[in-house]
């Protein structure tokens, strides 16, 4: 819609805003209040000039490791209240990206055939003397090969 008025306002010396209006069949209250918010269109650009600035310096700092959801976090603590959102088009348009932890895998999977251990202490792990009963389970272990 924008493009339309913006061809409309472009081409409003060599035909009238009526005929042209009528002809791409936008109403002119649309033009005219489009032609009123110009400036507030040049002053929310302005400031997401300067919200743009503010995000890539805070991006920086943080090792290019902040992204959406830090660094609102990050400007209330300077606080500058700016909500997510208004924060995540700018981003977008201008690559900057956060470090995302990988997904949590489970690491064991238990085997459905297998039979459970059998319990030889019938779960009684009171020992009268220190070394006379060692239970353990070990579920991972880590390696150098990983």
């Amino acid at each position: 819609m924008s493009r339309i008025i913006a061809f409309i306002e472009a081409e409003k010396t060599t035909h009238g805003v009526a005929f042209l209006c009528r002809l791409l069949k936008v109403a002119r209250s649309s033009f005219y209040a489009w032609q009123a918010a110009a400036k507030a269109r040049a002053a929310r650009r302005v400031a997401d000039e300067a919200l743009v600035h503010e995000i890539t310096v805070i991006h920086l700092a943080s090792r290019e490791a902040y992204g959406v959801l830090r660094i609102p976090a990050e400007l209330r603590r300077l606080e500058q209240r700016v909500n997510r959102t208004r924060i995540a088009r700018p981003i977008r348009e201008h690559g900057v990206q956060g470090v995302t932890r990988r997904k949590r895998r489970s690491l064991t999977r238990t085997d459905e055939k297998a039979r459970p251990a059998p319990d030889l202490i019938g779960r009684d792990f009171h020992a009268e003397q220190p070394g006379t009963k060692l239970v353990g389970d070990i579920t991972f272990l880590p390696t150098a090969e990983g």
